[in-house]
């Protein structure tokens, strides 16, 4: 009787999957990981955001003046910053209809990022490009989405109840100094 011979071919096949499969259970070399950025104190509290803000943007660093005082005359329609259950702000994050709890995380150099939770710098953060209490400047992490959206500008709006003019002459009122009385 004559047995079955497998072709060499069918042979060198099946000694290949073999090894193959055995390669994949030798241990990999561990891949080099990134440290992860640390998470450090921000620049200033959330509570410094809550409010009512005037809202605006722009493109180009020329024109960041000119949305200054644009965003100023938003407060018409404000933009409301409150505070989040666990301590965060209340704010939108990009293309979302409803606005949710975001973090300040700090990071080296002084920056400070506002986001979800997680290291600062995320693609869903913005930096805070300067905040002097009256005129917060954020900037999208996101390539595509500050493309989109530009360099938000943020200007506190006055009290509710106080007009914004009312508050500017008060700021620029100056004593009057009586007027000379004339001499007889």
């Amino acid at each position: 009787m004559h047995r079955f011979r497998p072709p060499l071919f069918v042979l060198s096949m099946i000694l290949a999957a073999t090894l193959a499969g055995c390669a994949t259970n030798q241990p990999q070399p561990e891949q080099p990981t990134v440290a992860p950025t640390p998470v450090l104190p921000p620049a200033f509290p959330p509570s410094e955001l809550v409010g009512r803000w005037g809202l605006a943007a722009y493109h180009n660093p020329e024109d960041r003046e000119r949305i200054v005082k644009a965003a100023s005359n938003q407060c018409k329609q404000p933009y409301v910053v409150t505070m989040g259950p666990t301590g965060g702000v209340m704010m939108h994050l990009a293309d979302q209809a409803t606005p949710q709890e975001l973090r300040l995380k700090g990071a080296p150099g002084g920056k400070t990022f506002i986001g979800p939770e997680g290291e600062p710098g995320g693609m869903q953060d913005r930096e805070v490009v300067s905040f002097d209490g009256r005129v917060l400047i954020l900037r999208w992490m996101d390539p595509e989405v500050q493309n989109r959206y530009g360099t938000m500008v943020y200007v506190r709006c006055a009290p509710e109840g106080q007009k914004t003019s009312a508050v500017r002459r008060k700021a620029k009122a100056r004593p009057k100094t009586p007027a000379p009385k004339p001499v007889h």
